[in-house]
């Protein structure tokens, strides 16, 4: 009997490469070193320009963030340091001749007039260089300062040591100020790593059968934005079998989960000004109380720490529509959205109401709110 030998064919798979950060430098190399410092809030396209650029005057850029004085969103939220480092690490991460530093993270947010240098006006150094060199370790004759002032108005004493290591990015195209000052009119040019944190959360709550998720896709239809959908309509199809037959109060802390996850994942890929929330975690905990005569915790922790931007509540005054998974018809539904106001006074959620009867009208009263509350601010 002849035994078959079984012949191992060479791969044609080509082997796995991990990912490397971009290090490579040319012939335009000046200096060592390259101190880019400024004020990164929001971090927009016009910056990253600004990076690109001021990366092939050194082999090294250092990027100096000093304290954000950016203006509250409508929200209220403004970014702290550690959030423009954050949207500024991540949009660098591949270059590994980028080093992101703070001015704190450095022990110098004491030093007035290096918190508020920015290279987009500064015409000279700032007066703390030497403090500054000290802190990165740099000897001041390695390093270039780069600014954005115009030709004319840079100082021309290049014998003096304070004046001789500035250099200058070219103009762009991308205007600083209408985006600084109004970040949710300029959105498309935000940065996507800072996109998250400058879109406004805008959630859709009330009663069963209330035209939530009718709302919501058309508001995104509107305004080109992403949403996060009901999870607990998800999670009955995924996990229960397209029925509450099954629901349980253990299903209450997985739905809160991922409907977390399903919100987190919107904000970081928005796609404009506001994202969207179908339903939110004083909702899941209205239906839990009512189903299961119990509190949630871990829904509870949510509803009070992860907070919505702005709430819209529409009135339980449209038909009640049978789609074969709503319980909570007729006097029922009533009581659920009693539930569901006390739920949302109990977290201290703030809301707007929507009570037009028509559908069309409910979407014209959420499109006239967001407008005049959320984008006509800026």
């Amino acid at each position: 009997m002849t035994r078959a030998v079984c012949t191992k064919l060479p791969s044609t798979t080509k082997p796995h490469k991990q990912p490397t950060k971009l290090t490579s430098r040319d012939d335009m190399t000046q200096a060592q070193h390259a101190l880019l410092i400024g004020d990164f809030a929001p971090l927009h396209l016009g910056h990253m320009q600004d990076i690109n650029h001021a990366a092939q005057m050194a082999t090294t850029l250092h990027i100096i963030i000093t304290p954000p004085k950016a203006n509250p969103l409508p929200s209220g939220r403004c970014p702290t340091l550690a959030d423009v480092a954050r949207w500024v690490q991540n949009a660098c991460q591949q270059f590994g001749f980028v080093r992101v530093h703070t001015i704190a993270s450095l022990g110098l947010d004491k030093l007035n007039n290096l918190c508020n240098f920015d290279y987009q006006t500064a015409h000279t150094p700032p007066a703390e260089l030497p403090a500054l060199c000290q802190a990165l370790q740099l000897d001041t004759s390695d390093i270039v300062i780069i600014t954005k002032a115009k030709q004319g108005n840079l100082p021309t004493d290049t014998t003096n040591a304070s004046t001789a290591n500035l250099a200058q990015l070219p103009s762009t195209i991308v205007d600083n100020l209408p985006i600084a000052t109004q970040p949710l009119s300029h959105f498309a040019k935000l940065s996507p790593a800072c996109r998250y944190f400058y879109t406004q959360t805008v959630c859709i709550v009330g009663g069963e059968s209330s035209g939530k998720t009718t709302l919501v896709h058309k508001l995104a239809n509107h305004y080109g934005a992403s949403v996060a959908l009901e999870m607990g309509r998800l999670y009955t199809h995924s996990h229960l079998g397209g029925s509450e037959l099954a629901l349980q109060y253990s299903d209450y802390t997985p739905i809160a989960i991922h409907h977390a996850k399903a919100i987190e994942h919107a904000c970081h890929n928005a796609t404009a000004a506001i994202t969207l929330i179908d339903t939110d975690f004083a909702t899941t905990q209205a239906f839990c109380e009512t189903y299961e005569n119990a509190s949630n915790p871990v829904v509870a922790s949510l509803a009070l720490d992860y907070r919505m931007d702005f709430t819209l509540y529409l009135d339980n005054n449209v038909a009640w529509v049978a789609d074969g998974m709503r319980r909570l018809g007729g006097a029922a539904r009533s009581q659920f959205a009693q539930k569901l106001l006390e739920i949302l006074a109990r977290y201290r959620i703030d809301y707007h109401g929507i009570d037009n009867p028509d559908y069309h009208q409910r979407y014209l009263q959420a499109v006239a709110w967001i407008d005049r509350q959320i984008l006509a601010k800026f």
